[in-house]
């Protein structure tokens, strides 16, 4: 059964009277998408501290997107595969007459489908608790879909578990890839600084290439840091990949909302001292 998403709380409830106690908290989430979060943090008590590492562009060609949204009616379903796929989908789609009534639209994630009933799309087929892609895929209605036409609405490069699970299946898959993710320049020296200092006492991940990326761009000094400050995952997956690059602290939050996030982030606090630190950036 499908259920539309229920609106976002403003901050925790659960968290009560607990404090981040002046936490420096990493946030690595594109500039555009990271406020909700920054303010959730600096709510509780911590400093939010704006490191994107990743950038969100156009696509390299918009042109195979929008023959595939000319086309939607032709279509059983559509998934949408994060935010950003949400976001830069749907003014095409829109712009060609919408969503056609007899297709279906899947979400991973709950923030995607947040995005799309705010546009009108409330019916959307989505994980209850796994927001992932391993999720959708054991979704009853996922199970059966040989000779149905399925198209997956996501960035360049994105992950093939979807698109290979749901051919082995019998579907037909097509794509339209309508961002690309890249790697932000950036002069890392003021943060590995105030890693030297400890105002850096946790780091939010919320996908593998973020992660990756954060690698990259610390260098060797910074990584070492990295591996040894609490690392806040929200899935498996990237739990995964920090232990497979040298993370010794990682903490999986139980879905990838903000108020998950922070739950976490408190519990990190719950039985220590104030942190004293700069200003946040």
């Amino acid at each position: 059964m499908r259920h539309s998403p229920s609106p976002p709380a403003a901050f925790p409830q659960a968290s009560g009277k607990r404090s981040l106690n002046g936490l420096g908290v990493l946030v690595t989430r594109p500039e555009h998408q990271a406020g909700p979060l920054c303010r959730l943090i600096e709510h509780h008590g911590g400093a939010a501290i704006r490191c994107p590492t990743l950038v969100i562009r156009e696509p390299s060609d918009w042109a195979p997107a929008l023959v595939v949204f000319d086309r939607l009616a032709s279509y059983d379903l559509a998934i949408f595969t994060s935010l950003n796929a949400a976001e830069r989908a749907l003014p095409p789609i829109q712009a060609r007459g919408g969503i056609p009534p007899s297709l279906e639209i899947a979400a991973i994630g709950k923030s995607t489908a947040q995005k799309l009933a705010g546009s009108g799309i409330a019916d959307c087929l989505q994980p209850e608790t796994d927001f992932t892609s391993e999720g959708l895929l054991a979704l009853p209605r996922l199970q059966n879909v040989a000779g149905q036409a399925i198209v997956i609405i996501q960035g360049e490069g994105g992950r093939a578990l979807l698109a290979d699970k749901l051919t082995e299946r019998g579907a037909r898959v097509d794509h339209a890839a309508v961002y690309r993710r890249d790697r932000p320049i950036a002069d890392t020296a003021t943060l590995l600084d105030r890693w030297t200092r400890g105002e850096i006492g946790a780091v939010v991940i919320t996908s593998v290439e973020s992660l990756l990326n954060l690698f990259d761009m610390l260098g060797k000094a910074g990584q070492d840091y990295l591996r040894d400050t609490p690392l806040i995952a929200i899935s498996a997956r990237i739990r995964q990949i920090a232990a497979e690059h040298g993370c010794r602290r990682i903490l999986v939050a139980r879905e990838a909302s903000d108020d998950a996030i922070a739950v976490v982030l408190l519990g990190l606090t719950a039985n220590s001292p104030p942190v004293q630190i700069g200003n946040a950036t």
